[in-house]
């Protein structure tokens, strides 16, 4: 009999944390969306490209080539979206639609700027630009700020998401960590800067991604990105991939993932949209990297 009774009470224990764990599943929802980068390639007003502070050899965008990027942008479908070489925002309002996004540019002195692109039902608290990544070089060129930016959403119970889009120095794509190239030092100072945000976040305890044109070829064990993540974990998406837009090579464009961001990432989820980057149709020379994030929402 006290046998009997002791199955029961085990089976009953068990039954009770099948549904519970049932109760809780049923109670956790989720947000589905894409988070983006895309090198625009000197996409500036045509009143600009005249300006002797820009390159000669910049592509000149026609009517027709607007239209052609408003297509790939309907077709990437992302919801958050961090832009580079970008002029003002009133450009950036031809690919995207103010009825459909809100739009946030960098402070930058200088031509090219950062932008953070986000649909509406979201809400956009922009934090101070991250003016320390804006190194001089040699010739006294300026680089462009960090765009920071908190994302809430919708139904949540304090989710945010903390997001720098960044554009860093060219020139050291896959140099040694030691290469006295002038590219490598401005590089490795950059990334000092980006190791104190990281800890600013770590400390913090918040979800963060940092999203752009890193202008290096990162892996897992790349020093330059060991400088980061030896500071707290980190999802570096495009990890031991080769992207598709570049022949092949590893990744410039990145999407790095921390702290609670790291377990929204949906697996197999990296994706790259191909543009046209041939003779006579250069539309830009860098194609949108994208992941998709399962975001926790409001338990009901």
């Amino acid at each position: 009999m006290l046998y009997a009774l002791s199955c029961l009470l085990v089976v009953g224990f068990f039954l009770f944390n099948i549904v519970a764990q049932n109760a809780n599943a049923q109670n956790v929802h989720t947000i589905t969306l894409r988070i983006s980068t895309w090198n625009l390639d000197w996409l500036i007003d045509k009143t600009l490209q005249t300006s002797h502070k820009i390159p000669l050899d910049i592509p000149y965008r026609t009517t027709r080539d607007y239209k052609t990027l408003a297509v790939y942008v309907s077709r990437l479908k992302s919801d958050l979206i961090g832009v580079q070489e970008v002029g003002s925002v009133s450009v950036l309002e031809r690919l995207f639609p103010k009825t459909t996004y809100q739009i946030l540019l960098s402070n930058d002195t200088i031509l090219q700027h950062t932008a953070f692109i986000a649909r509406k039902q979201f809400h956009l608290h922009r934090n101070p630009d991250l003016t320390d990544l804006s190194i001089g070089s040699s010739n006294n060129h300026t680089l462009r700020n960090g765009l920071d930016v908190t994302v809430t959403f919708p139904n949540s119970l304090n989710r945010e998401l903390r997001i720098l889009v960044i554009h860093l120095k060219t020139g050291c794509w896959d140099n040694s960590f030691q290469s006295h190239r002038r590219a490598c030092y401005i590089l490795r100072r950059q990334f000092a800067i980006l190791k104190h945000w990281i800890q600013e976040r770590a400390k913090e305890k918040v979800a963060f991604a940092i999203i752009g044109d890193f202008n290096r070829r990162l892996t897992p064990e790349d020093p330059f990105f060991l400088t980061l993540s030896n500071i707290t974990p980190l999802d570096l998406t495009t990890a031991n991939r080769s992207s598709p837009c570049h022949g092949g090579e590893y990744f410039i464009d990145h999407i790095i993932l921390g702290g609670a961001a790291i377990g929204w990432e949906k697996v197999n989820s990296l994706r790259v949209m191909r543009i046209p980057q041939h003779n006579g149709e250069m539309i830009s020379d860098h194609c949108p990297v994208s992941i998709t994030l399962k975001i926790p929402t409001r338990i009901h």
